[in-house]
């Protein structure tokens, strides 16, 4: 089971249910069950999954299908796994989307 990365980050704000698709800049998988959105700006918003996603954090990467301009946390998220064609693997929910901040020092 993949660890999860130390980080400098702390909630800030209340939790969302979405977040605009076009404001995401990269994805970074954490561990099994948590995800940073890096958005624009340099804007970070975790999303801790309702439950452990098998090789979510091994293989840190995922897609995702939605019919609309935002993700949200009643979507589904498909981990893919390294193989030539990037098969999928185990599909899981996502959470709420947590703002955080960088830590005071």
């Amino acid at each position: 089971m993949a660890k999860s990365k130390a980080d400098n980050l702390v909630p800030s704000g209340k939790p969302v249910s979405c977040v605009n698709l076009q404001s995401i800049r990269s994805t970074e998988v954490r561990d099994n069950r948590t995800i940073d959105f890096i958005m624009n700006g340099n804007k970070v918003y975790r999303n801790t999954l309702p439950n452990s996603c098998p090789g979510l954090g091994s293989e840190r990467r995922f897609l995702y299908k939605t019919s609309l301009s935002q993700l949200c946390s009643v979507d589904i998220i498909t981990v893919l796994y390294n193989s030539p064609n990037l098969n999928p693997g185990a599909s899981c929910g996502l959470g709420m989307f947590q703002p955080m901040a960088k830590a005071a020092k």
